[in-house]
């Protein structure tokens, strides 16, 4: 059995290119993320196939934001896909409403703090309220918790503060924003490697472009793999 707590994005234009990676990854991964950018290039196929020809298990990126009685109607129809994980913006109002349109499903509503691309410049461009930026991504995680979420999506430098919440407790945290040592950073800006990530308490680790990037993304997958399980995982590095 693959290990799940690696999520690969299928950040890739279409399906097509999204069915060759899976195929070239093969057993080495059982967990996808597809996002936005392949929704209009068929993405919803692609998962429906992963998950009940291939067996894998989905992750659906929508990061729905809108107003209650909207996202409750998308989540509605989006958990028909039977689907493992699905986001949603982790204001309360849209939580709620995404747990009430996800209600008798499996799918696990997990809310975005703030996004990983993200720092405090970013936030003060959008004129969100000042203070420092782990303690706001805890703040955030914290109302999504007692909004219902099942977990929440933060990068993982602010994974071990979010533990520690008092309503963490079986909740999900989910970490895009890794980089193994060495990989190219790309537009992430609060980053951590697949080792610190699960440390610090860390679910899953969602990476996208070190693996599908790589002319071997099998091989590339198989290293992050082994980090997940190396000595460094099993503490964190403070």
């Amino acid at each position: 059995m693959a290990d799940d707590r690696l999520i690969v994005a299928l950040d890739v234009p279409n399906a097509l290119a999204g069915h060759q990676l899976a195929e070239r990854l093969g057993d080495a991964v059982s967990f996808y993320k597809i996002g936005l950018g392949m929704l209009t290039g068929g993405g919803l196929a692609l998962a429906n196939e992963l998950k009940q020809e291939h067996g894998k298990r989905i992750f659906l990126d929508m990061k729905l934001f809108d107003i209650g009685a909207t996202v409750e109607a998308a989540v509605r129809g989006l958990a028909q896909f039977d689907l493992d994980f699905l986001t949603v913006h982790g204001d309360p109002h849209v939580v709620r409403a995404a747990k009430e349109g996800a209600a008798g499903s499996e799918t696990k509503i997990l809310a975005v703090t703030i996004l990983t691309s993200l720092d405090r410049t970013d936030l003060d461009a959008c004129q969100m309220r000042p203070g420092d930026l782990s303690e706001l991504v805890a703040a955030r995680a914290q109302a999504a918790f007692e909004a219902g979420a099942d977990g929440v999506i933060a990068s993982p430098r602010e994974a071990a503060m979010i533990r520690t919440l008092p309503d963490a407790g079986n909740r999900l945290i989910v970490t895009p924003g890794v980089r193994p040592a060495g990989a190219d950073l790309g537009d992430q800006k609060r980053v951590a490697t697949p080792a610190n990530a699960i440390a610090d308490g860390a679910d899953h680790i969602v990476v996208g472009r070190p693996v599908w990037k790589s002319s071997d993304p099998r091989t590339a997958a198989m290293r992050i793999l082994a980090e997940l399980n190396s000595p460094q995982a099993l503490s964190p590095n403070h």
